[in-house]
């Protein structure tokens, strides 16, 4: 048979073909699915860098993150090509994002006015301070009834606020009526669609629902909200459904193909797990750790520190499904810095083999509230901390801690769900790159004493996006009726301690959790530039040198490597 037959008999066993963009904090990817069998059949990867100009701060370069998107096509184009599956059976395409990480361009010229303000950035703390002081009662749950979420420096709104005030080039645009705000998903699909030619400016329920702009009941910009937060509405995109054509692509191998999903990446996630009935959840463990539990048409309100957001709404016509979130900032984040920032692993993969060397932390607990503490506690005056070092301490006991410090923030949130929903779920289902750690798997099942189930494809978050796509009216390739939706094969990790351990574990964790919370607390030292100097945090300099030292010391006490 010849080649051109050969590759005509692929394309049809395969059936149409959907892809997905997946632009998460620290990477962006490009990935194609058979619309039939969820297969995943090509991909590309692009890594992508985070700047942190001050202390606290993280930034993205908007341009960059549109550039790997379009590497991260061409790749994948090329890689279908040589595996001989045509292109053009692509029908559509989803989007999937990082949530929260705030934008702001000029619609005439199509630049970006500003870096990307990353979710996990600090700097508008004392905007947060700001906005809670001038509530009734000082409270930071004020907006919670209208958005679901409180005033915390994670969401887009307080973000812009601070472009707003501190960036000339935004206020400018703003005055002269060229800025447009967006999150990621917004910026991408603006771009793709034609840019200053007439590019789609719109976001989809879900990552409106991370803003603090939108309102989770009547699912559109709330002026009190805006108004509160001193932002024209203007400058915001139109809210759209997660599954519907938003505009065509305009350029490149896949030019006139649909954009038609759209879900924040732990929506995508949901959607990927396939957790479409009331009572289902996920813990997706990437950069940051994310468990969201379905709740249905309904959104429920959380008694114990977690936020109501918006899980996704598959169709113009189709009902919004709300979902309570627990939202963990630092869980892959922590093996970055010790990579990046510490120097004792070469690679993620060398944390695995170096904390399964030991075994145990050896009383040593590892807080990493790099960020502060999100939920259960939403303390943004905690900060990280390793403490029960002893001289015996040495780097396997900290890689070990770091791993155990992920299933420990996820046990709190976990406890916070069961008792908001009074029912304990019986297992759960887990995704993201650090899934791929095994020793975290098991270590997650001992923590939380219930089994953990890791699906085989490990894509799910670009897979709902696909799914979100796949389904839009007029595309219409993917069903999502339970009865036609695939059977997925899954790794199952199952409690291998005893409870008691278990417990025992963890209450020690919560007392570590207590000793980091309200380190930034003192009124900061202001230097020349009327800044808060970094000798304001002195004495966590302190004990980061202190511990350092006690674990260089260790080294060579115990003949360790």
């Amino acid at each position: 048979m010849n080649s051109p037959m050969a590759a005509s008999s692929h394309r049809i066993t395969l059936g149409p073909l959907v892809a997905a963009i997946d632009q998460g904090t620290s990477s962006t990817r490009f990935l194609v699915f058979n619309s039939k069998t969820a297969e995943l059949l090509s991909h590309h990867q692009v890594e992508i860098k985070q700047s942190f100009p001050k202390e606290g701060w993280v930034e993205e370069d908007p341009k960059e993150i549109l550039q790997s998107v379009y590497e991260c096509m061409e790749r994948t184009c090329e890689k279908l090509t040589q595996l001989n599956i045509d292109v053009s059976n692509i029908k559509a395409i989803g989007v999937t994002n990082q949530r929260e990480t705030t934008l702001v361009w000029d619609k005439e010229t199509g630049e970006p006015l500003y870096n990307a303000i990353v979710w996990l950035d600090l700097r508008t703390q004392s905007t947060v301070e700001r906005l809670i002081n001038k509530t009734p009662g000082r409270n930071k749950n004020h907006l919670r009834h209208k958005t679901g979420l409180p005033i915390s420096t994670y969401f887009s709104a307080v973000k812009l606020r601070w472009l707003m005030d501190n960036v000339e080039q935004v206020h400018q645009a703003v005055v002269s009526h060229r800025a447009m705000f967006g999150t990621v998903d917004s910026w991408l699909i603006w771009c793709l669609t034609g840019g200053k030619s007439g590019g789609v400016h719109c976001t989809d329920v879900t990552n409106a629902s991370r803003t603090m702009l939108f309102n989770i009941h009547t699912m559109d910009w709330d002026p009190e909200l805006c108004k509160y937060f001193g932002i024209p509405m203007e400058i915001l995109p139109r809210v759209r459904s997660s599954s519907e054509i938003y505009g065509l692509m305009k350029s490149g191998a896949l030019s006139g193909i649909p954009i038609s999903g759209c879900l924040g990446d732990q929506s995508a996630a949901l959607v990927g797990q396939m957790c479409f009935q009331d009572g289902q959840a996920k813990n997706t463990y990437g950069t940051g750790c994310f468990l969201l539990r379905n709740t249905g048409s309904k959104p429920v309100m959380s008694d114990h520190g977690l936020l109501t957001t918006v899980a996704y709404k598959l169709g113009r016509d189709k009902p919004a499904c709300y979902a309570l979130e627990g939202s963990v900032a630092i869980a892959g984040a922590v093996v970055r810095w010790l990579q990046d920032n510490l120097g004792l692993i070469g690679s993620s993969d060398e944390l695995e083999k170096l904390a399964a060397s030991v075994g145990t932390s050896y009383g040593c607990y590892f807080v990493p509230a790099f960020s502060g503490l999100y939920a259960p506690y939403w303390e943004p005056s905690a900060r990280g901390i390793i403490c029960g070092l002893t001289q015996f301490t040495n780097k396997s006991h900290l890689a070990f801690a770091a791993l155990e410090a992920v299933c420990f923030q996820t046990r709190e949130i976990l406890d916070a769900m069961n008792q908001d929903s009074g029912i304990p779920l019986t297992q759960l289902q887990v995704d993201g790159g650090m899934t791929s750690n095994k020793l975290l798997m098991q270590l997650q099942a001992d923590i939380l004493c219930i089994p953990v189930v890791k699906p085989s494809m490990p894509e799910t978050t670009a897979l709902g996006a696909a799914m979100a796509a796949g389904a839009a009216e007029g595309v219409s390739v993917w069903s999502l009726n339970p009865e036609d939706l695939s059977e997925v094969t899954s790794e199952k990790f199952d409690p291998q301690i005893n409870p008691e351990e278990s417990e025992f574990r963890y209450a020690r964790w919560k007392i570590a959790v207590e000793k980091s919370k309200n380190w930034e607390t003192t009124t900061p030292a202001i230097n020349g530039n009327g800044e808060p100097s970094i000798f304001s945090s002195a004495p966590l300099g302190f004990y980061i040198i202190g511990s350092m030292l006690m674990l260089i010391g260790a080294k060579y006490i115990t003949g360790h490597d």
